[in-house]
């Protein structure tokens, strides 16, 4: 090794001329080696002191922002406690607010959920501590206090449950090859409009950050578990017997090469065909080679494709269940018989239907399953 770095650094020699002599400087090897070596050293500690200033810097910055947060949760404890103080008829209508916060949040949860309940009253340090003191200084308010403490264990807690729903729908997503950020990013720019009705948590308009916290997570886990459900997962026909699969194929009509963009379905004329997932039509008609056509957009911005069909079961703007009926196996378009050919496309590009049809029903099993959800607020006063 060591023979080895030596030669990177041989021998050298130097001409100089000046007033008309020649001189000859040599440079070792040694003396290389000992400058490369100085000047590694030199970055070496350079580096190693941006690192440490660099470690410094995010821990300060750590502290701060832990402090700031820690002052702003004293702050509110404070804010609680003198508006109990002060003004009680204040509070009921804060809570008034606040209540209709959480029923109109109410309804963002699944059905399952809001049947089944969820544990969400046990009080976190915070407002437990903030209850104790308000039954100290204010005995007849501690039971305000008590359901103002259960109304945030609720959020917190529900935050939590809303944000492990979404992770598991995010985990079935990129087990099926799809992008959850691209499904948000489309449902943030899917048209939407209406009335203004903001929500506030307290008589004056404004919101506590908890509470806006819990609107935000149950709207990305609705976003995600509605997207989900746009996943192509049941066969579109009664037998699912495939006569041609998704890829290169002899063309039936041309006898040369050909990609075949999705998997034809063999059946009777009129038999029923089935929308392989919840979306809404968005084609009817007729598309050159294919025949009699629907076009099914699902929320994750998957379109289902159905051709060759004998006739229609939907129009237009139709909302359509998984499994339910939209059309007729047939023989229109560029067809040697009665067949399906069902697509499954992405941003306008046909993508093998199988794995899909194949994965999908565990994977979704999997993520729709109950679970065990475990809520792990502070420890309660």
């Amino acid at each position: 090794m060591v023979e080895r770095v030596r030669g990177w650094f041989p021998d050298r020699e130097f001409f100089m001329r000046s007033d008309g002599q020649v001189r000859f400087i040599k440079l070792s090897s040694r003396l290389q080696m000992s400058a490369a070596g100085a000047v590694a050293g030199v970055a070496l500690v350079w580096v190693s002191s941006l690192g440490v200033m660099g470690w410094n810097q995010y821990r300060a910055e750590a502290s701060l922002a832990s402090f700031e947060q820690e002052k702003a949760r004293i702050e509110t404890s404070k804010e609680r406690i003198q508006a109990y103080g002060n003004d009680l008829e204040r509070v009921v209508e804060d809570l008034n607010a606040r209540q209709e916060f959480l029923d109109a949040m109410q309804e963002m949860l699944p059905d399952e959920v809001r049947g089944a309940g969820v544990n969400v009253t046990d009080s976190t340090q915070e407002t437990g501590e903030t209850v104790e003191k308000i039954g100290e200084f204010f005995p007849k308010a501690r039971g305000l206090a008590e359901i103002e403490a259960r109304q945030i264990a609720f959020v917190e807690n529900m935050t939590r449950f809303a944000d492990w729903r979404a992770q598991k729908a995010e985990k079935a997503m990129r087990k099926l090859n799809l992008d959850p950020r691209g499904v948000l990013r489309s449902a943030a720019r899917a048209p939407m409009g209406g009335p203004l009705d903001l929500l506030a948590t307290s008589a004056d308009g404004d919101i506590d950050p908890r509470f806006e916290r819990l609107g935000l997570s149950l709207a990305r886990m609705d976003a995600l578990e509605r997207a989900l459900d746009g996943v192509p997962q049941v066969v579109p026909t009664p037998d699912g017997r495939v006569t041609s699969p998704y890829g290169y194929r002899r063309d039936p009509f041309t006898g040369r090469s050909a990609m075949h963009g999705g998997i034809d379905y063999g059946g009777p004329i009129g038999s029923p065909i089935f929308a392989a997932a919840a979306g809404t039509v968005k084609f009817v008609g007729w598309k050159s080679g294919y025949g009699k056509t629907v076009d099914v957009a699902h929320p994750n911005g998957i379109v289902t494709r159905y051709a060759h069909l004998s006739r229609f079961d939907v129009a237009v703007g139709d909302r359509v269940d998984v499994g339910e009926t939209i059309a007729g196996l047939g023989n229109t378009g560029r067809s040697t018989g009665p067949h399906l050919h069902f697509e499954v496309r992405i941003n306008n590009r046909a993508v093998n239907p199988r794995p899909f049809l194949e994965a999908a029903p565990d994977v979704l099993k999997e993520a729709r399953g109950t679970g065990t959800f475990r809520s792990t607020p502070s420890s309660a006063s």
